[in-house]
């Protein structure tokens, strides 16, 4: 079932009544307190620039435990060379907008709109959305922003300019991030490949109840 949020009113409808490809909601904003609401829920908007914004909770989750982050052989030689130097949080808006121009395979365009792009920019200000940045030789190559909910940093997007920058960006947070979740969202054979799962609604929602209660 598919809901119309009251933009003078924050409450979203129970995640669990989201149809079966996740879309729960229709409208609303992009105010900062119904973003942090929404990843609370396990909610995240994602729509086109000439849409209503769209709310969704997958019924099942795409999410990565940091210890079990696997890192081929290949990958870890490459590590090894220090050909990237990571960062964290030093230009995330360069990092969202980076993630918004990038040519995707699956088609033209993004769903990281303006309105999307300053809407996150206002949580990184008051430290909730935050970055991780891969530089080769002063020039940023790849990168990944999320919002940070307890404990499960709850990746929104990641991007790529040149080959594994972005694959160091997610072992990164992994190793060093100091979180306990990586959320991925939504299911991908390269995620898969690098370690990630997928868990139930319920075992997300109360993963979130229970990292954020720890923090």
């Amino acid at each position: 079932m598919v809901f119309r949020l009251d933009p003078t009113n924050l409450h979203f409808p129970d995640p669990a009544l989201a149809e079966p490809d996740g879309l729960l909601a229709f409208g609303g904003d992009l105010s900062m307190l119904r973003l942090l609401r929404a990843h609370m829920l396990g909610i995240f908007p994602w729509y086109n620039d000439d849409e209503l914004i769209s709310w969704f909770a997958p019924h099942q989750r795409c999410v990565l435990y940091p210890q079990n982050i696997k890192v081929s052989n290949s990958m870890r030689k490459f590590l090894n060379k220090n050909t990237f130097t990571i960062t964290t949080n030093t230009v995330f808006e360069k990092v969202i907008k980076q993630c918004a121009n990038i040519k995707r395979k699956d088609g033209p365009g993004t769903w990281i709109t303006k309105n999307i792009q300053q809407a996150y920019i206002n949580l990184n200000k008051i430290g909730v959305a935050k970055s991780v940045e891969v530089w080769q030789n002063n020039k940023l190559v790849g990168g990944i922003y999320g919002v940070v909910v307890g404990d499960i940093f709850c990746g929104e997007s990641m991007f790529s300019k040149v080959s594994n920058a972005s694959k160091a960006a997610i072992i990164w947070l992994c190793q060093h991030g100091g979180y306990r979740l990586i959320d991925c969202q939504v299911s991908s054979p390269h995620l898969h490949s690098m370690g990630a799962q997928l868990i139930s609604q319920k075992e997300y929602m109360d993963l979130i109840e229970q990292y954020f209660e720890d923090k």
